[in-house]
């Protein structure tokens, strides 16, 4: 942003510029950052800053995209002033707040994403970021050392938005979060649950009382962060960076040359596009229906990690692959073993947690699939043998947001008051097949040495 908060892409000068746009978790590019922060973390000689994100800093985070901009995009770095989440953007344009330092940063946003924690005082000191690059210095001392839980208030709606909205002017605008842990309070989740928001990809959300979980930081998470999901809990997040995403890929994978044929074809615009997007709902729904039809062992393999894997152990390197493939493999049982691999990343996430001493009772599905796709969680409760909870609504993480934004204009007293009178019901509870279960711990396994061996400097 420049120095009145305005995104550099909305500049005139900037508007064709992909590196002064939205950086995208999804956008891998920053490997080599995250990968030099981790390690300096551990050996700069003082406080390891990444002993509460899982040990690992990510590619999908904050310093890492900061620092490869700098690093590579000259006239991006001289010209911005400063740097934010979206999250804390979007509040403060509401507001017409144009000055950055003053904003309400997100603590969800601060803690899980920037190395934020209050145990060091807020970010790590200027020592730490001059280790690593004097360029990030600059932008440490650009942002506020505080942050807040999203029921606080950030801001009242300026007379502008308000006209251009059709709302009050000074309605409460509360601090941003993260759609995925918005989602989860929107869910009502409580301690002892995992909420699993899946869609593009997956984010796992589970909250603890910090008496609980007491000094431990659990390694290999994407983070432990106060006050990131509901005040006075530890929000824990972990994930998959390829979900949805997977099944998308496969789809394209297969309609390739017919979506090419379509384009060549004498169609006019729309309708090829309303042919293609009609072409791919129905080879998806398709799919569905022959993979929940095939037998129950296993046929085919595969590990998830086309995007990377983000837990446990964040490691944007690594690469998914499809194994024990022959003339009987179809494209259904392809597909098959995608929906396992992505189950089987679920009950890894969840063995990181139980491992550790977090301890989960109860999983809630929220997001686009599981309202779509019974084949999907029905893998999962069978892979993870265990119900799972579908919530009813399917707009969660907006939900979440109206539960934030009614604490902090005081309709209820405080997020849980307004987590207990608003939170979506559960729609359906889907329980695991016994005579799956076993056949699917077998595969787990394969699973797992299959993700091991095939990401080896001798594979490669």
């Amino acid at each position: 942003m420049d120095a009145n908060g305005t995104p550099l892409a909305l500049l005139p000068e900037f508007e064709s510029e992909p590196d002064a746009m939205f950086l995208l978790w999804k956008d891998h590019t920053a490997i080599d950052e995250a990968s030099h922060i981790t390690q300096h973390a551990r050996t700069w000689g003082g406080e390891d800053f990444t002993r509460f994100v899982g040990g690992t800093y990510s590619s999908e985070w904050f310093w890492a995209k900061v620092w490869h901009v700098l690093k590579t995009n000259p006239a991006v770095a001289s010209t911005a002033s400063h740097w934010a989440e979206h999250c804390d953007w979007i509040p403060a344009l509401l507001s017409g707040n144009t000055e950055p330092s003053t904003w309400m940063r997100s603590r969800c946003a601060m803690g899980h994403k920037a190395l934020w924690h209050a145990s060091w005082g807020g970010l790590p000191p200027e020592a730490f970021w001059k280790g690593l690059d004097p360029k990030l210095l600059g932008v440490v001392q650009s942002m506020p050392q505080a942050c807040h839980p999203s029921d606080a208030l950030a801001g009242r709606l300026s007379e502008t938005w308000a006209k251009k909205l059709g709302l009050e002017v000074g309605l409460p605008i509360a601090v941003g979060a993260f759609d995925c842990h918005m989602g989860a309070v929107g869910a009502g989740i409580r301690p002892g649950d995992m909420v699993k928001v899946i869609g593009t990809s997956t984010c796992d959300i589970t909250v603890s009382s910090p008496q609980a979980l007491g000094d431990r930081c659990i390694d290999g998470i994407c983070g432990q962060v106060d006050g990131s999901v509901l005040p006075d809990l530890v929000g824990l997040e972990a994930g998959q960076s390829a979900f949805g995403d997977l099944y998308a890929w496969w789809t394209k994978l297969l309609l390739g040359p017919s979506l090419t044929m379509i384009d060549d074809s004498d169609l006019h615009g729309g309708e090829k596009e309303k042919l293609k997007e009609q072409f791919r709902q129905q080879i998806i729904l398709r799919l569905n229906e022959q993979a929940m039809a095939l037998p129950t062992e296993p046929q085919v393999v595969a590990v998830d990690w086309m995007n990377g894997r983000r837990t446990p152990h964040a490691d944007a390197s690594v690469k998914g692959c499809i194994g024990q493939l022959g003339f009987g493999s179809d494209a259904a049982s392809v597909f098959k073993a995608l929906v396992e691999a992505t189950a089987y990343g679920a009950r890894a996430i969840q063995e990181c947690f139980e491992s550790q001493g977090v301890n989960i009772e109860r999983v809630l599905a929220i997001g686009g699939i599981p309202h779509k796709s019974p084949l999907v969680v029905q893998t999962l409760a069978d892979v993870l043998n265990r119900p799972i909870a579908v919530v009813e609504s399917q707009q969660c993480c907006a939900l979440g947001a109206a539960i934030f934004a009614s604490t902090a204009a005081g309709v209820y007293g405080n997020a849980s008051l307004a987590v207990e009178a608003m939170a979506s019901p559960i729609n359906r509870v889907v329980e695991p097949r016994e005579d799956w279960v076993s056949v699917f711990a077998e595969g787990y396994a394969e699973y797992q040495r299959w993700g091991a061996t095939s990401n080896t400097k001798e594979s490669a």
